[in-house]
This record gives C-alpha cells, sequence and structure tokens, in this order.
C-alpha cells in the first residue's frame, strides 16, 4: 500500500508540474538543446579535421580509461626522430622515423621569399628545430675540444629567431676569419640569392680545407644544388657524381635523390636507369623519388601511345602491364602522390625533413618532378587512368601490404609536425566519421526538428510531451504495483517506523 501511496503522490506531483508549463517552455527547452548540441557538432567536426581525432573520445580515453583500471594510450611525443638526431625511434613505430630531404631549399633565398611574399611562414618550429639539430651534429664535432668560435656556432643554431642566428655567425667570424660553419649559416640564410649562396659555400670550402668530413660534404652538396638552381646541370651531375665517388658510405644522405632529379632535367634517361638500377633494391630504404622515377621511365616508353579505349579493346600489351605495374607500385609506397602530379591539389614549399611514404615526403616529391612528368609525353594521363586502380590490389583493412609493408599508421601526426597549418594535410586510409560526430549530428537534428514542431504546433506538442512523460513514468508504477505484491503490508509499515 505504502508504495501505491509513493507513486500516486509523485504520479500527481508530475502531472501537476507538467500541467503548469506553457508551450513556451517546450519551445525554450527544445530550441536550447539543439543550440547547444549544434555547438557541440560544430566543436567536434572543427577538432576533427585539426587533430584527426574526436575530441569526447581523446578525453573519454585519456581521463575516463585510467579510472576504469584501462590503460592510457602510448604518447607521440618522441615517436619521430630526424635521420641525424639524438632521439631513437621507438621499435613499434621505426617506420615513422623523419628523414632530412634531400633537396631541401635556401632558407635565405626561398624560404623567405616566399614569406615576404605570402607573409606566411612555410616552415614549422618542429622541422626546423630538426635541422638545428642536424646542424650541431653535422658541423659542430667533438664537444670535448670546442673552439671559441665553434662554441658560439653551436649556440647559433639552437637559435630561434633568424637575426640572432646570423649575429651569431658574424661573431665568430670576428673570433676567427676561417671558421668554415659560419659562413654556411649565412649562405643558408642570410643570402637573399642563389648566386650569393653559392659565393658563401665557395669562401667556406676554400677556407675549410678538408677538416671536418661532414662539413666538407655538406658544402660540396650545396654548391651543386647550387649548380643545379642556376641553370648549370651537367656541372652539377659531375659534382654529385664525384661526391658519391668520394665518399661512398655516405649513402644515408640520399645524394642519389639529387642526381635523379638533375639527370631527369637533361633528359638523360638511360642514366637514370643506371642510377635506378643501383639504389632500387629491396635493402635499401625506399622513398618516392624512386618508386616514382622508375614509374616514370616505364611509363614514358608507352605513354604517347597510350589510349584507354584502345586498351580496354584489345587490353594491355607487355610493356604497358609492366608500366601499370611500375605506377601501382609507386601508388602503394606513397599514395598522397598522384593528386599532386594530377594537380588535384595544391602544392606547397617543400619542408626540411619529410616522412617516408608521407604526405610531406609527396610534396617534396612533386615539388621537383612534377615538370619531368609533364615533359613525358602522355605520362601524366597513364597515370591519371591507372593510379586508384591500386586501392583495389592493397588488402582492406590495411593489415598487411602487397609489395610493402603496411601502410603505418603514424604518417598523420608526424606530417601535421613538419608542414605549415595551411596546408591541409593528405590522411590515407580515409579515416571514417568518429561515433560522437554522427551522435551530435543526429541529436542537433532531432532537436532542431523539435523545436521547430514546438514553435508551429505548441499546444499539440505540449500533449506529445505529458504522454511521453506518462509513458516514461508507467514502468515505476508496474514496478510498485509488483513489490506491493509480492511484499506483505506489515513489512512496508514497519520500515516507516524505523
Amino acid at each position: 500500500m505504502c508504495t501505491s501511496i509513493v507513486y500516486t503522490i509523485i504520479e500527481a506531483t508530475g502531472t501537476v508540474f507538467l500541467n503548469t508549463l506553457t508551450p513556451k517552455f517546450y519551445v525554450a527547452l527544445t530550441g536550447t538543446s539543439s543550440l547547444i548540441s549544434g555547438l557541440i557538432l560544430i566543436f567536434e567536426w572543427w577538432y576533427f579535421r585539426k587533430y584527426g581525432t574526436s575530441f569526447i573520445e581523446q578525453v573519454s580515453v585519456s581521463h575516463l580509461r585510467p579510472l576504469l583500471g584501462g590503460v592510457e594510450n602510448s604518447s607521440t611525443t618522441g615517436l619521430f626522430s630526424s635521420v641525424n638526431g639524438d632521439a631513437e625511434p621507438r621499435p613499434s613505430v621505426s617506420e615513422c622515423k623523419v628523414w632530412r630531404n634531400p633537396l631541401n631549399l635556401f632558407r635565405g633565398a626561398e624560404y623567405n621569399r616566399y614569406t615576404w611574399v605570402t607573409g606566411k611562414e612555410p616552415l614549422t618550429y618542429y622541422d626546423m628545430n630538426l635541422s638545428a639539430q642536424d646542424h650541431q651534429t653535422f658541423f659542430t664535432g667533438d664537444t670535448q675540444q670546442l673552439r671559441p668560435e665553434d662554441a658560439v656556432m653551436q649556440k647559433a643554431w639552437r637559435e630561434r629567431n633568424p637575426q640572432a642566428r646570423i649575429r651569431a655567425a658574424y661573431q665568430a667570424i670576428e673570433m676567427n676569419h676561417e671558421c668554415a660553419a659560419a659562413y654556411v649559416l649565412l649562405a643558408e640564410e642570410e643570402a637573399t640569392t642563389i648566386t650569393e649562396a653559392e659565393r658563401l659555400f665557395k669562401k667556406s670550402l676554400r677556407i675549410h680545407a678538408g677538416k671536418d668530413i661532414n662539413l666538407l660534404v655538406y658544402i660540396k652538396r650545396r654548391l651543386a644544388m647550387c649548380a643545379r638552381k642556376l641553370g648549370r646541370i651537367k656541372e652539377a651531375v659531375k659534382m654529385m657524381r664525384d661526391l658519391m665517388k668520394e665518399f661512398p658510405l655516405l649513402g644515408m644522405l640520399n645524394i642519389h635523390e639529387n642526381l635523379l632529379e638533375a639527370l631527369l632535367e637533361l633528359q638523360a634517361y638511360a642514366d637514370v636507369q643506371a642510377v635506378l638500377a643501383k639504389y632500387d633494391d629491396i635493402s635499401l630504404p625506399k622513398s618516392a623519388t624512386i618508386c616514382y622515377t622508375s614509374a616514370l621511365l616505364k611509363a614514358r616508353a608507352v605513354s604517347d601511345k597510350f589510349s584507354p579505349e584502345a586498351a580496354s579493346r584489345r587490353g594491355l600489351s607487355t610493356a604497358e602491364m609492366n608500366a601499370v605495374e611500375a605506377i601501382h607500385r609507386a601508388v602503394e609506397f606513397n599514395p598522397h602522390v598522384p593528386k599532386y602530379l594530377l594537380e588535384m591539389k595544391s602544392l606547397i614549399l617543400p619542408p626540411e625533413h619529410i616522412l617516408k611514404r608521407g604526405d610531406s615526403e609527396a610534396v617534396a616529391y612533386a615539388f621537383f618532378h612534377l615538370q619531368h612528368w609533364k615533359r613525358a609525353e602522355g605520362a601524366l594521363n597513364l597515370l591519371h587512368c591507372t593510379w586508384e586502380g591500386t586501392f583495389r590490389i592493397i588488402p582492406y583493412p590495411l593489415e598487411k601490404g602487397h609489395l610493402f609493408y603496411p601502410y603505418p599508421g603514424c604518417t598523420e601526426t608526424a606530417d601535421r609536425e613538419l608542414l605549415p597549418s595551411f596546408h591541409e594535410v593528405s590522411v590515407y586510409p580515409k579515416k571514417e566519421l568518429p561515433f560522437f560526430i554522427l551522435f551530435t549530428a543526429g541529436l542537433c537534428s532531432f532537436t532542431a526538428m523539435l523545436a521547430m514542431l514546438t514553435h508551429q504546433f505548441p499546444e499539440l506538442m505540449g500533449v506529445f510531451a505529458k504522454a511521453f512523460f506518462s509513458t516514461l513514468f508507467a514502468p515505476l508504477g508496474f514496478f510498485a504495483d509488483k513489490m506491493e505484491s509480492f511484499m506483505p503490508s506489515s513489512f512496508w509499515h514497519q520500515l516507516t517506523q524505523i
């Protein structure tokens, strides 16, 4: 009986409360709910586009899972290291090691000019910090035997302000007029033209006299790149070949990629094939330059006469099949490149470091090699017709690759660190929308519909609201009746006396 009385009181109170609510209250309630859910949806969508994950999901995983006894996801901090940096990549993400861009531009003569024209910074702090670590490792040598000017230069590479770095270089030159590393910094950062940078590099080479192998290789390589940019391509090719012959053990610097690009500019395709035969080996780390240059050579042999209609009628010839397979191989290695080559996505200046198989590598490759694909008649048409076929070959989900290891899942995070914020990072495979975005979208749509109906038909929606709450409380009354039938009335009386 007591339960019936309690339920009757609750029901009566609820009825009085619902009867006192006016239609304006329902309009305000549904409108506010729609507004709040819409704001949550907008924030979730913005966060997903910027960081690639749901904010609600991330907070749940980061804060609620440990409270429930779960294990937090490992932080991504420190997963990426420069090829010359001190930090070692973890074994599970060794494929996400960041490499020095073999064709990186000059800061003073190229990157800074872009900033002057557009007002945008083409390099991220993370990228420049990796370069500073590289330069310290390359140029300062043994810290036990640092000369005063070397100590100044070691500090100069760490400076965030470009003008502070340049002032430190001049300070080192005042201390020792034969400080080669100081002239290297001035060539990289103060010189506003390639000609001026080349002059400073030559001066640095004259006073260096082979004292430090790392510095010597760096200077000669940059001189070769200056010659390439100034149109003296044969001279650049000779310098690169001599450098590779003189220092054959420095393959990790990827000087052969500079050589491949210069040979393509000369249209010396036989020499390009000879370089590929040496470096396109399974035991060496692959790169987009190796894979896509191999595809370009095979596509060039058949692309001028290639026709999709004719190929569908008669089938592909052996040479065409080889070209298509080479394109599929290249796309599997780096699926971001075709959109840049086909100009489906706008290019930006390449970063100073790249992530192999990532969007940063695709930007760097397309920036220097798009002209070579355009020069080969029909090559881009063949690429356009065949590149998407690669994704039918690769297993999905990407638990295993076809010709290479499975595509790493950490590339998006690293590329967002390497590429400027105004660039839309290419993501592969495309991520499905998180559950919470779909949920908030549905909630926003539902509450917006309720708000509109309540505004148009306030009386009718009030009746529906009362019926809904009555139905909602019905199980409580049913449960109370069942409890009363099972329990003796004396039990409830004794319970009330406690």
